[in-house]
């Protein structure tokens, strides 16, 4: 029954605020006179097809999302989604990080890191009857075990199809299952990439602020084989041809026009309990904050001075930076709006709606007195696999345990392995190893590791892997000294080495990782038994809140969880604590920040061109300049990153690239008086191509009239 009544919400739901939700593309039908009313030019019915466009031409980067400009697989994304790319790239004398790059034809583009990724939309299918079959009556490590057997048979039967890369994710706690289905491209290729202090302008400084001046920008190109295969890096493969791709706007938006964003969002924690909410913001995130932050000084501080370790440690320290202040920023927005205790007051009265009736108590009572009490054993769990994990930081040490647990799962039959270690996993394994080496320094990696000790050994003594203690040397001059795993051959040649090898090996990170291997089993084991409980647990956890809703003539929206999602709004800015701020940001605003050094150092010809007020077509008539950024409401979290933004028409005006740092608490709950987007204006992002950089040829491809 629960099953039904979730089906049925996901295709009538509508929103209760316009700028609330991560909508799947089967609601659009459903939610058509709102898309109307909001100002959507396009059939809403048609607007979900992932046959058509605008949807068929989104795209996932596998943690960024992305969009098809051209007919020549040319696609656009984030400054931040590329920058991987481009310090995988860069060397010193050959800053692409500083510089920016830009290739002069098809044969310049550059692969990108190793592990890069193009994913293409194609099909996004209910699967929750296959995917429970069997599992009903299952608890515990049963339970997983089911569950997880069923989704590795439907990713199987889907990957049969040529280059296709499918999973199967959860929706309401596991009450729904959705298959998506992408077509991957493998040889992905960097094309543009503006300088760091327009593609980065602000760094850390103006990282989820506003004003904004930052030009998050970047192209990749897709490539496939001369038959139009899916293939690895080859240099006869040709440029991808996509089914559609995003047109550019003629016309740029202006304050209170309709806009919507396609892409990929990550994970949010809308519908957690109100226990877990006051978990996460009393205990876990101030830690994962305060261990972002050292990590981060460390990483400053081993590499200063050193132009090539600086090089090699950017992309992690983005990464790193990053979250540490989104972290700050969710534990402020938490207690601003008094998070935890509207979460408990909403919780309160949902379940008091199920102690009101006994039908409703035998329905939901139980599996809400049982999710507290796995919540609480899950809680426990994370706190100390914060500590444990730090030791992955050591490069060496994570790649040896990755390749010993592959050894391990070879023996046995692809279906019974390990999610990413079955075959389809290899090419990715190989990659991530490979990519090591140009993201590494032993020095700095000891000093990374010195202080991961440090904080794994607050941990009790039965939190800890009692034989990775004993393995450890006394000091840690040995592990460094006598590895040869800093050798990318040595490394990826590990992959093929039976179980037999890694347990003679006198190398000490596989020695360590060795060690460690059962007693992660050990503790691998528990926590799945956990899984297929709190899966049990929460589905009809879930089911209730999916009820009570109804009851009350609202709708709910699953959490993110990595699928395709779309969400709409309008350009607008806010006034905040006697503070106006304006929908757009201005090239002189940016030119107002430049310093010349340091995270405010845009181009020269960039300033020179502002200062000339040479616009050129680029210009908003309204604005009487040029736009650089602007705020929206549509609802946004990490993963939509890269997201192409859209007019009422379906035609590309920007990508949304942040929030702002009072607003990303959204995650776990959305406030429309708080929460804005940040997007980088398409006549920025056109102006710098044609102006700054020359990049005509890309122009030329899109389109766009110069």
């Amino acid at each position: 029954m629960h099953k039904i009544l979730t089906v049925a919400l996901l295709a009538t739901a509508a929103p209760a605020l316009a700028e609330e939700g991560m909508w799947l593309p089967s609601q659009t039908g459903a939610i058509a006179e709102q898309l109307r009313a909001a100002g959507l030019q396009l059939d809403p019915t048609k607007l979900g097809d992932l046959q058509q466009p605008p949807l068929t031409a989104i795209a996932s980067l596998g943690g960024c999302s992305a969009a098809f400009l051209s007919p020549q697989g040319l696609v656009a994304t984030n400054h931040h989604c590329v920058y991987g790319s481009i310090q995988y790239n860069s060397k010193p004398g050959q800053d692409y990080l500083t510089d920016g790059f830009l290739a002069a034809s098809l044969a310049d583009e550059l692969p990108a890191a190793p592990g890069t990724r193009i994913y293409v939309i194609e099909d996004l299918r209910n699967v929750t009857g296959a995917m429970l079959k069997g599992a009903e009556k299952l608890t515990g490590r049963a339970r997983y075990d089911r569950l997880e057997t069923n989704r590795k048979a439907l990713i199987a039967a889907c990957e049969k199809q040529a280059s296709r890369r499918c999973d199967v994710r959860p929706y309401f706690g596991g009450q729904n299952y959705w298959l998506q289905q992408q077509l991957e491209i493998k040889d992905v290729r960097l094309v543009y990439a503006p300088a760091g202090g327009v593609g980065n302008f602000g760094g850390e400084t103006d990282n989820w602020m506003w004003p904004r001046h930052t030009g998050d920008f970047g192209f990749y190109r897709a490539y496939v084989a001369p038959d139009g295969s899916s293939a690895p890096f080859a240099k006869e493969n040709v440029p991808f041809k996509p089914k559609a791709f995003l047109k550019i706007a003629d016309k740029g938006v202006e304050e209170g026009d309709f806009i919507m964003v396609a892409g990929f969002p990550g994970v949010t924690f809308r519908h957690r309990t109100a226990a877990e909410a006051k978990f996460a913001f009393e205990t876990l995130t101030p830690l994962q904050q305060r261990l972002l932050n050292e990590y981060s000084d460390r990483i400053i501080s081993a590499t200063a001075g050193n132009e090539a370790a600086s090089i090699k440690y950017a992309s992690i320290l983005k990464g790193a930076d990053n979250y540490k202040k989104k972290y700050i920023g969710e534990l402020a927005g938490a207690e601003a709006m008094g998070l935890i205790e509207k979460k408990e007051a909403e919780e309160a009265a949902y379940r008091a709606w199920v102690a009101a009736d006994p039908k409703r108590q035998a329905l939901y009572g139980p599996a809400i007195a049982e999710l507290d009490r796995l919540v609480a054993e899950q809680n426990a769990y994370e706190l100390a696999e914060a500590r444990r994990g730090l030791l992955n930081r050591a490069q060496l040490f994570s790649a040896a345990r990755r390749a010993y647990r592959w050894a391990q799962e070879r023996a046995k039959r692809d279906a019974q392995r390990e999610p990413g270690y079955q075959d389809r996993d290899r090419a990715f394994l190989e990659q991530s190893l490979t990519a090591i080496e140009r993201r590494y320094d032993p020095a700095i990696d000891r000093a990374i590791l010195e202080h991961a000790l440090a904080e794994y050994r607050k941990l009790p003594a039965a939190e800890r892997w009692s034989s990775y203690d004993a393995a450890l040397p006394q000091t840690l001059d040995g592990l460094y000294s006598g590895t040869q795993l800093g050798d990318t051959k040595v490394r990826v040649g590990l992959l093929d080495q039976p179980v037999s090898a890694f347990q003679s090996s006198n190398d000490p990170f596989v020695r360590l990782a060795v060690a460690a291997y059962d007693e992660d089993l050990r503790r691998e084991a528990a926590a799945k038994a956990r899984a297929g409980d709190i899966q049990r647990a929460r589905s009809a956890y879930m089911a209730g809140r999916l009820a009570y809703a109804q009851s009350q003539g609202k709708s709910l929206y699953p959490d993110a969880n990595g699928s395709l999602r779309f969400t709409w709004g309008k350009v607008t800015g806010k006034t905040k604590d006697g503070q106006v701020w304006t929908p757009f940001t201005t090239a002189e605003g940016l030119a107002a920040k430049h310093t010349g050094k340091g995270e405010f150092d845009a181009p020269d010809k960039m300033i020179q061109l502002i200062q000339a007020k040479d616009y050129g077509r680029y210009a908003s008539p309204s604005l009487g300049t040029l736009p650089v950024d602007f705020l929206s409401t549509v609802d946004i979290t990490n993963g939509n990153s890269g997201s192409s933004t859209l007019n009422s028409r379906g035609e590309f005006v920007g990508l949304a690239f942040d929030g702002t740092l009072e607003g990303v608490v959204s995650d776990w709950m959305f406030n429309p008086a708080v929460n804005r987007t940040i997007h980088v204006d398409s006549r920025f992002m056109l102006w710098t191509m044609d102006k700054v950089d020359g990049a005509h040829r890309l122009l030329d491809e899109m389109g766009v009239r110069r």
